[in-house]
């Protein structure tokens, strides 16, 4: 699909990371874990971006939380107003929430959107939910406190990730693991699931 849609809000979320909530044009159907490109004209030069859903659902309107990493596109997407308007296209990706039982999410940096999306969007469906989010300046954190206070398994750390992981892994019928992050982080994520005993195929969204 490929629509102009307009922002609703931009708010920030942590140290150089903002959310921008966009409405969702009619017959979007994002899921949280996939993602959608971002098309805007910047430095009179049209660019695009891809950014992972970060909202539990896209009913009405859907989430994206950006890491401002100096470059002009998300200082582009950090400055947008309530009104403003910006080209989509997606939804794109196949690692998304699909319902499972048990939703366990390993996030390295700004991977933190899709897990604390799929881990409300599996507790309101009656799920369970644990999250390993490795960063040294965390986002989302009061998504994250709420996500502990309903009951899921929350672990933030700034160092190796295996000792969580293998606390988080359960081996229980329907658990599905999920990795979003940095080629590093999905090399470490990878090794900490076997080393854990996790049997699945874990869904990957590598950011490269």
């Amino acid at each position: 699909m490929d629509a102009t849609v307009a922002v609703r809000s931009v708010t920030e979320v942590g140290p150089d990371t903002v959310a921008v909530t966009l409405d969702s044009p009619a017959g979007f159907d994002g899921k949280p874990g996939q993602f959608v490109k971002l098309t805007a004209v910047v430095g009179d030069e049209e660019e695009s971006r891809f950014y992972t859903i970060s909202s539990p659902d896209t009913d009405d309107a859907f989430e994206t939380t950006v890491g401002l990493d100096g470059g002009d596109f998300s200082a582009h997407l950090a400055a947008l107003a309530e009104g403003d308007e910006i080209e989509m296209a997606g939804p794109f990706g196949d690692d998304y929430y699909e319902g499972e039982a048990r939703a366990l999410v390993l996030a390295g940096g700004p991977g933190v959107g899709p897990a604390v999306a799929i881990a409300e969007a599996a507790l309101a469906a009656g799920n369970e939910a644990a999250v390993v989010y490795r960063d040294d300046e965390p986002a989302h954190t009061e998504r994250l406190d709420e996500l502990r206070e309903r009951g899921a398994s929350v672990v933030v750390t700034d160092g190796n990730v295996a000792d969580a992981v293998a606390a988080a892994v359960t081996g229980g019928d329907g658990e599905q693991a999920f990795v979003y992050g940095f080629a590093d982080f999905v090399d470490e994520a990878a090794i900490a699931l076997e080393a854990a005993g996790y049997a699945g195929d874990a869904k990957i969204e590598n950011f490269g």
